[in-house]
């Protein structure tokens, strides 16, 4: 009964964790946003993805354009291709040329741009749109890129607030992506999350084994009352018997 009353708590605790979560995480899945994929820690190399929800009901996106950032440029930036999309990388000159392994390098990308081929995002979907970045600026916890949304019906929608510490966000903030500490083993973060998942599993099995342990131990007690008492019967029925063969 115990067991039964502690499962029904955890399992009504994670239910309203989970709503919790769904209730906050809905007002921000509306906007165009930037998330890596594992980690973006300073000075490396990530896969980030451009995440662009519907926000209409009688139109599609058929465009986005997304800027980066021009006070911390990228030496590299490739776009992944998307089906029923097509993309296209703008480069500019730079003011200050950036060094790449032990080159100059005069030029970056400044904006990469998706124009659907067919109907695009249409009303209840999104799309994600990966980009390739390196290396990530050392000097900087973020990265802001601002991105214009174009519907069919010629609405165009632009992200470019930059969001200020200690402000409530603004109507259409611009995708902001957060920097980790850099590392100098990039994979450190998946070993991490190795040993845990190891160690987890250890926990688990010792958890298993006391379980088990417990249950052979019931058993174990259980038995060996049923044993006392057909041993009692066993007496009281000799007893017994004795009796009626003296009488």
């Amino acid at each position: 009964m115990q067991i039964s009353r502690t499962a029904s708590r955890l399992t009504a605790a994670v239910a309203v964790a989970g709503a919790t979560v769904l209730a906050v995480s809905v007002p921000a899945f509306a906007h165009v946003s930037v998330q890596p994929e594992g980690t973006a820690a300073k000075g490396g190399y990530a896969t980030v993805d451009f995440k662009v929800p519907n926000e209409r009901d009688n139109a599609s996106t058929t465009k986005l354009e997304v800027n980066l950032p021009a006070d911390h440029p990228l030496a590299s930036v490739m776009p992944q291709p998307v089906p029923g999309w097509k993309v296209q990388v703008t480069k500019s000159k730079l003011d200050k040329p950036l060094t790449m392994h032990g080159e100059k390098i005069g030029e970056a990308v400044t904006k990469v741009t998706w124009t659907a081929d067919g109907k695009g995002i249409e009303p209840g979907y999104f799309q994600k749109f990966p980009l390739s970045l390196g290396a990530l600026p050392e000097d900087t916890d973020q990265l802001v890129f601002k991105a214009i949304q174009t519907y069919s019906n010629k609405e165009v929608v632009r992200w470019i607030e930059v969001p200020q510490e200690g402000q409530d966000e603004p109507e259409n903030p611009a995708p902001t992506l957060a920097l980790s500490a850099a590392t100098d083993d990039h994979h450190g973060t998946a070993a991490a999350a190795g040993d845990d998942a190891k160690s987890g599993d250890k926990e688990d099995a010792h958890q298993e084994a006391a379980a088990d342990s417990d249950g052979t131990d019931t058993t174990a007690r259980v038995l060996g009352i049923v044993g006392i008492v057909i041993g009692v019967a066993g007496v009281a029925y000799g007893v017994l018997a004795g009796r009626r063969r003296t009488a």
